[in-house]
């Protein structure tokens, strides 16, 4: 058993921290703009600095035990609304910054009835070191996140240690943590990352195989068929699960 102090947290990332992304100015369609305004007051959650009853976001009664999984940077959100439907026992509380894919997801909970999805459009590194409480997650989804590929770009890369530490910290134990990527490079960083994580640990012997709960998108479908790689990792965080979840 790992002897970390869990009590002292993970190093926070600072308020200056390097943003993943650069907002740039993409095109909103008509539909995505219209769900954006009608959906985003139903099922959105605003960024605000203080913690998040999870329970209550997603409007629950007190005592739920609902299991939640987070989604950093759902794109434009065929796969979370995918897994949500799949899965109506699970809560899904998406991290995205991007208009087009916000509104695009929205559009998909509005069509499907999916009353166990949440949004927060946000930068995600602030949401969870501001809103998510320490072992409030039953999962983590970083699906192909922006690989960043130059060398001096890399530095912008989401998985990285310290905010892989800060997010270990907001999963229960056992709770899963869950990478997937079709950059090779960035794929073994994320395992050197986790695999270097003391609250977490390997489901696999290195890469772990597609968990059939992610579907393939049709951008993944195409590159298998071209003949590219796509790597899954999959940890889990040390300790015994809660009863109940």
């Amino acid at each position: 058993m790992n002897a970390m102090n869990e009590n002292a947290g993970p190093p926070m990332p600072p308020r200056g921290h390097i943003r993943s992304f650069v907002l740039r100015q993409g095109r909103v369609s008509n539909a995505q703009a219209r769900y954006h305004a009608e959906m985003m007051p139903k099922v959105g959650i605003p960024y605000r600095p203080t913690p998040l009853d999870l329970g209550a976001a997603f409007g629950h009664s007190v005592g739920n035990k609902t299991p939640t999984v987070l989604e950093i940077g759902f794109g434009m959100g065929e796969t979370t609304a995918a897994i949500a439907a799949a899965h109506p026992e699970t809560n899904y509380l998406g991290i995205e910054v991007h208009t087009p894919g916000v509104g695009s997801l929205l559009k998909l909970i509005a069509e499907q009835a999916l009353a166990n999805v949440r949004v927060i459009q946000h930068d995600a590194v602030e949401v969870v070191r501001d809103m998510l409480a320490p072992g409030s997650l039953a999962g983590i989804h970083i699906f192909f996140p922006d690989p960043w590929p130059k060398k001096r770009q890399q530095k912008r890369r989401l998985v990285k240690p310290d905010f892989v530490a800060l997010l270990a910290s907001r999963l229960a134990p056992g709770g899963y943590f869950h990478c997937a990527t079709d950059w090779e490079e960035y794929a073994q960083q994320m395992l050197d990352v986790l695999g270097g994580e003391p609250l977490l640990e390997n489901t696999a012997q290195g890469f772990a195989p597609r968990p059939d709960y992610r579907p393939l998108t049709k951008f993944e479908q195409r590159g298998l068929r071209l003949g590219h790689g796509v790597w899954d990792v999959v940890f889990t965080r040390r300790g015994t699960a809660r009863s109940g979840g």
